[in-house]
């Protein structure tokens, strides 16, 4: 289970900054800063962007012989299937998953991969809340108030509903939501970073092998 409330916080080696036009940076390190991302660059320098340039940030670990990411055969639109009554949130993501045309079990499993259900989550780049939505996107799906579970849930989904849409596969859009969609148009395909090809494999095994054969799990403690 990924607690990205507390692993996010720490500096790690390299990232790969993107940027809402498409373009990708290199950077040693992305944190935020009010309203503002700073990127401090290899040669020393920082470059400080309003956040809402910013895509998304991921960390620059690829793996040296990528094992494909196959195609599944799994639906992701909506199904009205319940979720067990240990999921947090179970009513807010069945509504969310609904508004969307996404199936609730795949919004809870993405909700699982990005915060571990902690509401109150933020990655030290800025990512926010149950779907970890960086300012960009918030705004984009009109997010008043990231913090909120109804609010955050319905723009998650909203988004993950837009790269679906956008690249007409469930592992492109899930490692688009992860690593922004520049990085799955420059590479044809899901990137070759450690943690995005982690986060795809994470989401599809939760959810595409059947939930009752591999279910997402309850949060612990």
């Amino acid at each position: 289970m990924l607690a990205l409330g507390l692993a996010l916080a720490t500096p790690a080696s390299a990232k790969i900054a993107v940027f809402t036009d498409g373009r990708i940076l290199k950077v040693e390190d992305a944190y935020l800063d009010g309203d503002r991302i700073v990127l401090d660059l290899a040669d020393g320098g920082r470059l400080v962007v309003p956040a809402i340039r910013i895509d998304r940030v991921v960390a620059d670990e690829v793996e040296e012989q990528p094992e494909p990411v196959e195609t599944v055969a799994c639906v992701a639109a909506w199904a009205d299937e319940p979720l067990p009554d240990w999921v947090p949130f179970r009513a807010s993501i069945h509504a969310a998953a609904k508004g969307a045309n996404l199936n609730p079990w795949l919004l809870a499993a993405l909700v699982q991969a990005e915060s571990a259900f902690d509401p109150r989550a933020v990655s030290r780049a800025g990512a926010k809340g149950l779907t970890q939505l960086m300012p960009a996107a918030a705004a984009d799906h009109r997010v008043e108030d990231v913090f909120d579970p109804d609010d955050n849930l319905r723009g998650g989904a909203s988004h993950l509903r837009l790269m679906l849409d956008r690249f007409s596969s469930l592992p492109l859009a899930l490692a688009a939501y992860n690593a922004g969609a520049a990085t799955v148009e420059r590479y044809d395909g899901v990137p070759p970073y450690r943690e995005t090809r982690g986060y795809v494999r994470r989401i599809l095994s939760a959810f595409c092998p059947g939930h009752e054969e591999v279910p997402i799990q309850p949060p612990r403690g």
